[in-house]
């Protein structure tokens, strides 16, 4: 991206010499067929008033005095005029190479000293911009010292609004690209390099974009060129667009929302509108979720950003329930035996958080201990596992103690006459 600027740029100060070039010389066609009135072609323009009580022949560098360069002229121009600004433009490529070597030499080694980054990110930000600042100042210092005729001097300004635009231009692509990478580095986590890489590419491209648009808008602007036809153009054409495309829109904001929200990640077990299972890939346009069958379920961005999202994986804990029943004809301290059983396996395990055992009601067929487990920890597989060895163990117990468990059963009494 940066050596395409660095062309567009070079390109466009080549067009402006051309332009100023062939303005010189339509000028001096016009001026042979219609002499003007004789003018000091030496004499400079308003802008030396800006060095004060500087004799002018300093700012011509005393070409000026030079009989050859004086009486000679070059489509109706002076000669010296001519070297004049060229060395100026010389100028203005020689101090932009100086200060670009202090920022990215000097300062650099200066910032490198320091353990904060923002000094760092300021040198970065002012390589390149300062340069083309420092270069646009000198450029429309050469071009504008010296008096040229009505038409010149119009199209010399109207091409340096072109190119100051498109420096101006240029600092605001590289301090927004800057933001950006900043905003990028620092919100996105390891798990969401794959979405930044989706994400962050639109974004960009769409932030610079919209200021190009701008900035071409405010340069026709300030050239005199009329842009409100544009404008209603442009307006009719976006509600076209945004009439056809709502639901690709729609979707992408929906992946903005799930970016800066980050109500999951990749790799993430999630429910969502019914679906059950892990985000495999967040795009711009879809989530895609393997849901617990294996299939592979893809849901458009504009649903996530409208629907209720439970996220399992984030869950801290793991909350299981048990009913565990025995049967009615067991001793009331054979009961508090078996409660005691239990709260001796659940509490000895190293991963329960929390545990409430209760004999909460009568069932029909059975006396209803109610256990409420709170593993600590969010692995399914090993919650899976450790509950295996704890009901392992509650059987073994149980066993061992005589307590029967209770099972769906019924009695029937016949009466005989």
């Amino acid at each position: 991206m940066r050596w395409r600027l660095a062309w567009v740029y070079r390109a466009l100060l080549v067009a402006l010499l051309a332009v100023a070039f062939w303005s010189v010389w339509a000028n001096a066609q016009s001026t042979a067929t219609n002499p003007p009135p004789a003018v000091a072609s030496g004499a400079t323009s308003g802008l030396a008033e800006m060095f004060g009580g500087l004799d002018e022949h300093y700012l011509t560098f005393g070409l000026d005095r030079v009989p050859f360069l004086n009486d000679h002229q070059l489509l109706g121009e002076p000669l010296w005029k001519y070297l004049a600004s060229l060395i100026y433009i010389l100028l203005a490529f020689l101090v932009a190479r100086l200060l670009d070597w202090i920022v990215s030499v000097w300062l650099k080694r200066w910032a490198q000293k320091t353990a904060t980054r923002f000094d760092d990110l300021i040198l970065e930000l002012l390589r390149g911009p300062v340069k083309v600042v420092a270069f646009v100042i000198f450029l429309n210092i050469g071009l504008n010292l010296f008096r040229w005729p009505g038409r010149v001097q119009l199209i010399l300004s109207k091409a340096l609004i072109v190119v100051v635009a498109c420096s101006i231009t240029y600092v605001a692509l590289k301090v927004v690209d800057m933001l950006l990478r900043l905003w990028r580095d620092r919100s996105s986590a390891a798990e969401d390099k794959l979405f930044a890489e989706h994400l962050f590419p639109v974004i960009r491209k769409t932030v610079k974009a919209a200021l190009i648009i701008a900035a071409v808008m405010l340069t026709a602007d300030n050239l005199g060129i009329k842009i409100t036809s544009v404008l209603a153009g442009l307006s009719i054409g976006g509600l076209a667009l945004g009439l056809a495309a709502q639901d690709t829109v729609a979707n992408l904001f929906g992946a903005i929302a799930i970016f800066l929200d980050k109500p999951f990640r990749i790799g993430d077990r999630v429910k969502i509108e019914g679906v059950d299972g892990s985000v495999e890939n967040i795009g711009l346009r879809s989530t895609r979720v393997r849901n617990l069958d294996g299939h592979l379920v893809t849901i458009p961005n504009k649903t996530m950003g409208n629907a209720i999202i439970t996220n399992i994986t984030r869950r801290q804990t793991i909350r299981t329930e048990m009913n565990i029943g025995i049967t009615y004809d067991t001793p009331t301290d054979r009961v508090q035996r078996a409660a005691a059983i239990l709260e001796e396996i659940f509490r000895a395990h190293p991963k329960t958080q929390d545990l409430i055992i209760s004999f909460n009601k009568f069932n029909d067929s059975a006396l209803n201990l109610f256990v409420v487990h709170v593993w600590d920890g969010s692995d399914q597989k090993e919650h899976f596992a450790g509950m295996h060895q704890l009901n392992l163990a509650i059987k073994q117990r149980f066993d061992a103690e005589r307590i029967e468990f209770a099972f769906p059963t019924q009695t029937v009494y016949v009466k005989q006459d």
